[in-house]
């Protein structure tokens, strides 16, 4: 099966209501709907110490949670959507972040581009335009996992994008995903390494990928950790200047409303379920104990924010929105 097709079929299967996510919609307030902002690009900036850091919109994607979610009933799904004032389908945001890190200018992961088709996804490269930055100027991509909505801007009709960039990523994922044979062996979706083989490949041949297998500084003040779970191979990347951190945790989460509450709940694209609710579990502790900043690229855009302790499992607590010009010293 074709890449995008597979990718299509996945789309629709997200975005298709059951009768229960009908039946809580006629239940639930008149919620707000969706409409895509401006031309699809957003952005929002903050300071890490030194670093300016962007959170860039790729746009947003509708999951159908009764179906995507494992180890919960869909009347417990809808029940912790109500809290929120969400229903099923509830919308994802894809968010990449550009981090300006001395002379380097790198991006965590790059959104879907083509694969989602031509109404989801694909707004990161405007998003990146708009503030000022083209694909030539990034330097480094570090992606978190080998999901096509993680890895999926790094190509356009079949072309590099990033020509001027080192792609990071954890070597368990490229062992695992240019491996189309491991679709049989660990029963997953074989659209998945289609796509991994499709978008990496160029990149490979070109000789411009730059694996790790353990805890390291990539980069400067940039430290990647294996997180295996969600895939072989998921990572979380650390920033840290001037005393401030901030880690991007890629797919331990994806449905806020339901799995910050309960950590438990896994979800279909976990290539071992296991392991990604040990990894949600240990993160999240840790996270709240050390009052730690993170950046998610499915909670809400920009997604960045704290995880505090709550009665029941975890609070989300966005970070506080500024725009102004602050000078040093101010």
């Amino acid at each position: 099966m074709r890449p995008q097709l597979a990718i299509a079929i996945s789309v629709i299967s997200i975005m298709g209501l059951s009768g229960n996510a009908t039946a809580a919609a006629a239940d639930q307030p008149l919620l707000p709907g969706i409409t895509q902002q401006g031309t699809g690009a957003d952005s929002y900036a903050f300071t890490i110490g030194e670093v300016r850091v962007t959170a860039l919109s790729d746009g947003s994607v509708p999951q159908n949670l009764h179906k995507l979610l494992h180890g919960i009933t869909k009347e417990k799904i809808d029940e912790r959507l109500a809290y929120a004032y969400q229903i099923s389908p509830a919308e994802a945001s894809i968010t990449g972040f550009l981090l300006e890190v001395g002379n380097r200018i790198v991006l965590v992961d790059t959104g879907a581009g083509e694969q989602f088709g031509p109404d989801i996804g694909g707004n990161l490269l405007g998003s990146l335009d708009s503030v000022g930055y083209s694909p030539d100027d990034v330097t480094d991509v570090l992606i978190t996992h080998a999901h096509s909505d993680h890895v999926g801007g790094l190509i356009q009709n079949g072309q590099i994008v990033f020509s001027n960039a080192t792609v990071h990523i954890g070597k368990p994922d490229i062992d695992f995903f240019l491996d189309s044979k491991n679709a049989e062996r660990f029963d997953y979706n074989p659209g998945f390494f289609e796509q991994a083989i499709q978008i990496l490949t160029p990149y490979a041949d070109a000789e411009r990928i730059d694996v790790f297998d353990e805890t390291m500084e990539i980069l400067p003040g940039l430290t990647a950790s294996l997180r295996p779970g969600h895939t072989p191979g998921s990572a979380f990347y650390t920033l840290e200047s001037q005393g401030q951190t901030l880690t991007f945790i890629g797919d331990i989460i994806h449905a806020g409303a339901v799995q910050f509450p309960d950590p438990s709940v896994t979800i279909v694209y976990d290539v071992d379920e296991k392991m990604a609710r040990n990894v949600r579990s240990e993160a999240f502790s840790a996270f709240a104990n050390d009052s730690s900043l993170v950046a998610s690229p499915h909670l809400s855009f920009p997604g960045v924010g704290h995880i505090r302790k709550a009665q029941e499992g975890y609070d989300w607590v966005p970070i506080s929105y500024g725009n102004r010009e602050v000078k040093k010293g101010n």
